[in-house]
């Protein structure tokens, strides 16, 4: 089993930035990725960025150039620097890992909330 535990959210107003957290712990041997998902009040969740053990990143378009996904190895933590933030950034934001890219990890954090004001 793996728990997963965020932090760093808060309010900011567009244009500002915020980086949050996400620490490990448990069985993270068995984690290939982590990454972070969001999900908006009334919409699905969706996939914001992943890391690799390798390092390899992948982002959705709609945050390319603005967040930034990074990671210690052995994958016990997690970051996501947001920059030039938007009030459609506002969201619930979740840590999730797991041990098959690709795919959605098993494990997820409770999430921390994330408001953009404009």
């Amino acid at each position: 089993q793996v728990q997963l535990v965020e932090s760093g959210g808060g309010l900011v107003q567009a244009g500002g930035s915020l980086r949050l957290s996400c620490a490990a712990s448990g069985s993270i041997f068995s984690l290939k990725f982590m990454g972070w998902y969001r999900q908006a009040p009334g919409k699905q969740r969706e996939l914001v960025a992943t890391i690799t053990g390798g390092g390899a990143t992948y982002y959705a378009e709609s945050v390319k150039g603005r967040f930034s996904i990074s990671g210690t190895n052995p994958k016990n933590m997690v970051y996501l620097q947001m920059n030039s933030l938007k009030p459609e950034d506002t969201a619930v934001y979740y840590c999730n890992a797991g041990a098959f890219v690709g795919l959605v990890g098993a494990y997820w954090g409770r999430g921390t909330q994330v408001t953009v004001s404009a």
